[in-house]
């Protein structure tokens, strides 16, 4: 066997980190990827690094926990991050990417690097030897099966995506492009609502119809699901009370609509999907319900009634191991430290985490087969606080964590302006990381 042969699985956000790491490292790496010879229920495209929920990597300022944990993986010599900004669109303060162009980039710059070597194929058995696992949330088959053993079980919850619309088909007039509170670029197509139109529309939306889970969408058990909260279905939210959407995809505060000069009684919002700006998708409307509904239902938001949907919201299962009983901080699995997980079946939840993760597991692969220890960042940086979370052996009730600031250490002076806080805590992730990263060069 040949003890410096490294396999990564998947060719997701986290798979194509990690083989770059290892490919920077000057080691041989060999990526698999099952399309396009086959594909999950959520995945349409053939490139890598498909994005199938959201085309927004969040906010870019460094004062957020997007923000800081972008510019972490920035220092750390990201793949992900510079295409994404290569293949931005318009999104106010958030970075946002056309899909199509963004996958493209990566599966080039991956193709292209003589020390990636890209297999097609399905995976069903965990090889032998150096081993990333980054196979993502929808890990099925006799994969799964293996991983399961070898993990003692999984945890799971659902995602949703949300629908995308025709800019060409929207009721120019009652609509209105404005950011909030003025921040950003006006990228955001904003549909007020009155009222009596909020009222009818939530009475519609917490009656419509749902459609059935598939069976791969199914519990183990076949019957309840549990709904992750940061990607919580629209008619969930509307069935837990009148006002919840107010407060939630709906709030319109730090708006005014600019017709009645006011702010709306409740708002949807629109963000642009491809570099073109002829699709738009519905801000915070993951969905579940049947094609026919959403049609009926979301042609009910004001400058919505004619619009063409080319793209129906759907529901899929996200699978996850129970990490901190069973992976150490460097992401490698504590029974064989040989092998490493990366990305959303980690437990990290979102895009750019689940390609930190990759970078963390790449870097450490690569580290490791030098000889080296491996590295886990200090909890004062955003990438070492995740790794750190889905690590910890005390965590009981495991779910999925994103970025935030909660999971960061206080600081050690008390400041009240949560910007001006923010802004110190992203300092000081930055200035610890920044020493690990003269350490590694």
């Amino acid at each position: 066997m040949n003890d410096k042969k490294i396999t990564v699985i998947g060719a997701g956000l986290a798979g194509c980190e990690a083989a770059w790491q290892i490919a920077k490292a000057g080691l041989d790496v060999e990526l698999w990827e099952m399309k396009p010879q086959k594909f999950t229920p959520a995945h349409k495209y053939n490139g890598f690094a498909e994005l199938v929920c959201s085309n927004s990597l969040k906010a870019s300022r460094i004062n957020s926990a997007a923000g800081l944990l972008k510019e972490e993986m920035r220092r750390l010599g990201s793949l992900t991050v510079p295409c994404a900004e290569e293949t931005a669109v318009p999104a106010g303060g958030a970075l946002a990417v056309d899909r199509e162009k963004f996958s493209d980039l990566v599966t080039e710059k991956i193709v292209s690097n003589p020390h990636i070597t890209v297999k097609c194929g399905e995976i069903s058995e965990i090889p032998d030897g150096n081993v990333i696992i980054a196979t993502g949330p929808l890990t099925g088959g006799r994969l799964a099966e293996n991983i399961e053993k070898l993990c003692g079980g999984y945890l799971s919850f659902h995602d949703a995506a949300a629908p995308i619309v025709t800019y060409e088909s929207l009721n120019k007039e009652k609509i209105f492009f404005a950011a909030r509170y003025g921040r950003g670029d006006d990228d955001y197509i904003n549909c007020p609502f009155t009222k009596e139109e909020y009222t009818g529309f939530w009475q519609e939306l917490k009656n419509a119809e749902s459609a059935p889970l598939h069976d791969f969408d199914k519990s183990a058990k076949g019957d309840d699901f549990t709904v992750y909260e940061g990607c919580m279905p629209i008619e969930v939210l509307a069935k837990r009370g009148e006002e919840t959407m107010r407060y939630g995809a709906m709030k319109p505060v730090g708006l005014s609509d600019p017709v009645t000069g006011k702010r709306p009684y409740a708002v949807v919002q629109l963000r642009k999907e491809n570099s073109l700006g002829t699709l738009y998708n519905i801000v915070g409307f993951q969905t579940n319900l049947k094609f026919s509904e959403q049609k009926r239902v979301f042609s009910m938001i004001p400058g919505l009634e004619n619009a063409e949907f080319v793209r129906y919201g759907v529901m899929h299962r996200n699978s996850f191991i129970n990490s901190p009983k069973v992976l150490n901080g460097d992401f490698s699995l504590r029974t064989r430290p040989n092998l490493f997980f990366a990305g959303q079946i980690t437990g990290v939840e979102g895009y750019m985490e689940s390609a930190a993760s990759g970078i963390m597991a790449g870097l450490n692969m690569a580290r490791r087969l030098s000889g080296r220890d491996t590295l886990v960042l200090p909890g004062e940086t955003m990438t070492g606080a995740l790794a750190r979370y889905i690590s910890d052996e005390s965590v009981e009730n495991f779910q999925p964590m994103g970025a935030n600031m909660g999971i960061l250490p206080d600081l050690d002076v008390r400041i009240k302006d949560k910007q001006e806080r923010y802004q110190v805590i992203a300092d000081r992730a930055v200035d610890s990381l920044q020493l690990i990263v003269y350490s590694l060069k």
